[in-house]
């Protein structure tokens, strides 16, 4: 057989027919001596010329051969033998060695043995032999040279013998799995669940409040849920999780960790009636920049949402959320443009074969960026908990930074320190640097900014993993760390004894007055530079918030008693009586630096003082009553006097004796309030019985303590007589006896109300308690309008305002006459604007709609109160024309001498159940009320003594 032939042999897109072919002319053809034994090598491994043709190969598999499809190099293998005894040689199984998983395609590991040619320099014919072997196996991967059957070839046949081609045996093919995004996202979405949760309490970072996130499966058997640290909460929580098919279980939270932003919730497997549940598993090693990936979730409160990106690093520095908030640190995070939003954390980030590579977290505002949290501290804190046991985590409360090797040299590293670091860490491309250290904590006074960390426990490192491994596990031991310091490069080493993490991660609070007190965490510690510990405030309720003690604020003391801890505060909060007024110490977290010392009134009768400790085992607070308050000392009587007004300010030194300010406390943020505090002026108008008269601006509700403070020295409390469901005032009383002597004199009111053009005083009282006055004109008497507020709260309706020119800022005042008897009262009207924001404004309201109220009361009866149950609005008698107002009332309004030439039409109905609902429709345009034209809201006042209005 010529080169050609045997060549054309060797071809890799050899097909059925080509192969039988050849094999017949072998058959037919005489055979040569026998030479010795050869052994063929590839392309790749043997030696080039005439050596590559003395044997015959042809590498197809079986499949590949009779199906006649073209092969790949990978796919060629074969021996031919020329040895009479079918000596295969110790080649024999080297070559195709399936257990290989890298080499040349073809050669395999066999050795090369040149063959020499015959006397005449031919080369040897061969011929198939019928006992040709099949060795070794398919493999997959086409490593190691053979990766299929071998035919083993020899020419020990006779030239006149006739043989039959070999039988054809086809090994069992192996099936490979081609993963498919549609099939791993089937499988994987089983495994991830929807949840809803809500904080019950604020607390530490957190505030109250629903929200919505997710998490996925990561332990089947136990029913763990694994989402982000700001979901699980370090805060009090109630947390459902909807499964795929819309199953819903309750979950509870076993574990957040202190810093990193993940955290594991559990459910009872058990309540789980119809659906396989399936985990997925975690693989932080299979992170690499360019790997596809998938973040699925609940995304903008969707119920499943599936986002594609693509990994773009691996050592971004952890996301910022803002000062105060929570804050991950001390590790890298991942990112990819993904565009995950709200309701996405806790989403496992999945490669193609379904494995979780990290766990989204967060993501850029403004941009596409999506973090992701690697999972090799998951993996850890994962283990601990399915053995039952607390996750060690330590800490030297500081906080690292990861530098690139161009700005540590400028920090002090030497060339040959970073040569060293380098050759033991080839794949970094910088090192670890204090970045801040808190005060009195492991590290404070030895570390500082700027200390390049090269060394712990004697072994180099040179990221937070590495880092961390030994800080968590080295929890109340020592610890080295050699540090590189300053552009002189000093070489220094420090022994810190590494302090247990939960320790300073509170896990208990105190309830008090409506707020919630906790010590202050590490998490806020290290956002604003403040030594862990203190009394920090969660939420202030209306007990710390009469002192103004807000959110984030660091009680130092209380009633003169120092506070530095939590049982500290519990001991102080423990000696004081209900109602008592008693000084309190503390400073904000933005200003560490400036103390205040404010009042705070002490409520013990709203709300219970209790202390609540977390329990991880059940995922639930426990709570414990603190003892009884000792017994409340009644207040007793005493006298102020007034100051002394310039006479110069006329009427004010008349009125100034009938001004009172009063503070009102809310227990309960109800009927739409969204303060605690309200301040505001009020005005005696009776002495006997004693009466005074605010605005709804400063007593919204009637649910609250009333303080009234006379003279700016007496302060007694009050009590709510009547609250006007549609005017803007309130009706209080007060303990005369309690003020002894004091020259309280009430208000007098004028019979002459005020009207467009009329002069007349602005007597108020300042927000420094001094008193304005002002004279001024009237600019305008017409409608108080004011929206729907969200959530809904009390407005004003059917009611006149009065407006005068360029007011001056007051609390609360009186409109008067120049003898100082009150027209009008200057009240605070709250509303809100197109946008929902809140607004506020001043108008004076007719002493008219206040004397039908204070009358009664002097009378010793409590007044009656008539209204239709509908608002009003006034149209102008053109719109009224195009409804279909005629000429004949357009007459009757035109000539009223007490006309506005506008009518009063229904705006609205207030309540549909009742008579006004029944007869009257929104648009309905009021021409008569009691037999006479109606065109304004005063006319309205004719229905107020009346049990049926004729309309």
């Amino acid at each position: 057989m010529n080169r050609a032939r045997r060549e054309s042999l060797n071809c890799l897109n050899a097909d059925k027919e080509t192969l039988e072919f050849f094999a017949r002319q072998e058959q037919t053809r005489p055979s040569p001596e026998p030479t010795q034994p050869e052994k063929f090598v590839s392309d790749h491994n043997g030696p080039p010329g005439r050596n590559r043709s003395k044997s015959l190969v042809f590498g197809l598999t079986w499949a590949q051969a009779m199906n006649g499809r073209a092969v790949k190099p990978s796919d060629v293998y074969g021996i031919l033998n020329a040895d009479e005894a079918n000596w295969q040689g110790p080649w024999v199984g080297q070559g195709g060695s399936s257990s290989s998983s890298h080499g040349s395609a073809g050669g395999g590991t066999g050795s090369y043995h040149p063959q020499e040619e015959d006397e005449n320099g031919n080369e040897g014919e061969h011929l198939l032999h019928n006992r040709g072997s099949l060795t070794g196996v398919l493999s997959g991967g086409g490593g190691g040279g053979m990766s299929g059957p071998t035919l083993i070839l020899d020419n020990k046949l006779k030239p006149t013998q006739t043989i039959q081609p070999p039988a054809m045996i086809v090994p069992d093919t192996p099936k490979l799995t081609v993963q498919t995004w549609e099939s791993t996202l089937e499988r994987s979405i089983r495994s991830i669940v929807s949840i809803t949760a809500n904080h019950v309490r604020s607390f530490d970072t957190e505030t109250s409040g629903a929200y919505s996130a997710t998490g996925f499966l990561v332990d089947a058997k136990r029913g763990i849920i694994l989402t982000n640290r700001h979901v699980v909460s370090p805060a009090p929580i109630l947390a459902l999780a909807v499964l795929s098919n819309y199953e819903e279980v309750e979950l509870k939270p076993i574990y957040r960790d202190p810093v990193h932003d993940f955290g594991f919730m559990q459910f009872d497997i058990t309540k789980v009636r119809f659906m396989q549940l399936e985990e997925i598993p975690l693989s932080p090693e299979r992170a690499r920049v360019g790997l596809e990936i998938r973040v699925v979730g609940n995304d903008a409160g969707e119920k499943l949402s599936i986002l594609a990106g693509t990994l773009a690093r691996l050592d971004r520095p952890a996301p910022e959320y803002g000062q105060g908030e929570y804050n991950d640190f001390n590790t890298f995070y991942l990112q990819a443009a993904s565009s995950t939003s709200g309701g996405s954390s806790g989403s496992p980030v999945l490669d193609i074969e379904g494995h979780a590579i990290a766990l989204n977290a967060g993501g850029a505002s403004k941009a596409s960026a999506s973090y992701y949290l690697p999972l090799d501290r998951v993996k850890r804190a994962l283990i601990y908990i399915q053995a039952g046991e607390q996750v060690p985590r330590g800490t030297l409360q500081t906080d690292f930074e990861y530098f690139p090797y161009d700005e540590l040299r400028r920090l002090g590293l030497k060339i040959s320190m970073e040569e060293q670091i380098r050759k033991h860490f080839p794949n970094e491309t910088g090192m670890l640097v204090v970045k801040s250290v808190l005060p009195k904590g492991p590290a404070a006074d030895r570390l500082i900014p700027g200390d390049i960390v090269i060394r712990c426990n004697g072994e180099p490192i040179a990221n937070f993993i590495q880092m961390f491994v030994v800080i968590d596990d080295s929890v109340e031991q020592n610890l080295t760390l050699t540090v590189v310091r300053g552009s002189n490069s000093q070489l220094l080493t420090f022994t810190f004894k590494v302090q247990d993490l939960h320790s300073i991660t509170p896990d208990r609070f105190v309830e008090v007055g409506g707020g919630v007190v906790n010590e202050l965490s590490y998490q806020l510690a290290h956002s604003y530079g403040q030594p862990c510990g203190g009394v920090y405030v969660a939420t202030s309720g209306h007990m710390l918030a009469s002192a103004s003690a807000w959110r984030k604020s660091i009680i130092v003391a209380v009633n003169n008693l120092p506070t530095p801890n939590l049982d500290a505060f519990i001991q102080a909060i423990s000696t004081l009586a209900d109602g008592a007024r008693v000084p309190i110490r503390f400073y904000t977290l933005q200003k560490a630096f400036k103390e205040k010392i404010m009042i705070m009134h002490v409520d013990r009768h709203w709300h219970k003082c209790r202390v609540a400790v977390r329990n991880d085992k059940t995922g639930l607070w426990d709570f414990t009553d603190l003892p009884p308050p000792p017994p409340s000392q009644p207040y007793a009587p005493a006298t102020a006097i007034y100051p002394t007004i310039n006479p110069a300010l006329h009427p004010a030194p008349v009125l100034m004796p009938s001004f009172v300010a009063v503070d009102f406390h809310l227990p309960f943020l109800v009927d739409g309030m969204k303060a605690t505090q309200f301040y505001g002026t009020g005005l005696v108008v009776s002495t006997n019985p004693p009466l005074v008269v605010c605005d709804r601006d400063t007593i919204p509700i009637s649910i609250g303590d009333i303080f009234v403070t006379f003279a700016n020295s007496v302060i007694i409390p009050g009590r709510l007589v009547y609250l006007h469901p549609h005017y803007n005032f309130v009706v209080l009383t007060y303990d005369s006896d309690l003020l002894a002597n004091t020259p309280v004199k009430p208000a007098t009111f004028s019979n002459t109300p005020l009207a467009q053009g009329d002069g007349c005083y602005l007597v108020g009282v300042g927000t420094d308690q001094s008193p304005v006055i002002k004279k001024t004109t009237v600019s305008n008497v017409g409608n108080i309008g004011t929206r729907e507020c969200s959530p809904p709260r009390w407005r004003a309706m059917n009611v006149e305002g009065i407006k005068i020119d360029d007011p001056v800022g007051t609390q609360g005042g009186v409109l008067c006459d120049g003898d100082g008897n009150v027209q009008a009262l200057w009240v605070n009207y709250s509303s809100q604007d197109e946008k929902g924001n809140d607004i506020t404004f001043m108008s004076g309201l007719d002493v008219s709609c206040v004397k039908t109220v204070i009358e009664p009361f002097m009378r010793g009866e409590y007044p009656r109160l008539r209204a239709l149950d509908v608002e009003f609005w006034t149209m102008r008698i053109a719109a009224a024309r195009s409804l279909g107002l005629t000429d004949h009332w357009v007459q009757r309004i035109e000539r009223d001498s007490n006309s506005k030439h506008s009518l009063l039409y229904v705006l609205s109905l207030l309540d549909t159940t009742t008579p006004c609902s029944q007869m009257l429709r929104v648009g309905d345009i009021v021409l008569e009320l009691e037999g006479k034209v109606a065109t304004g809201m005063k006319d309205l006042e004719r229905a107020r003594d009346l049990n049926f209005a004729r309309m």
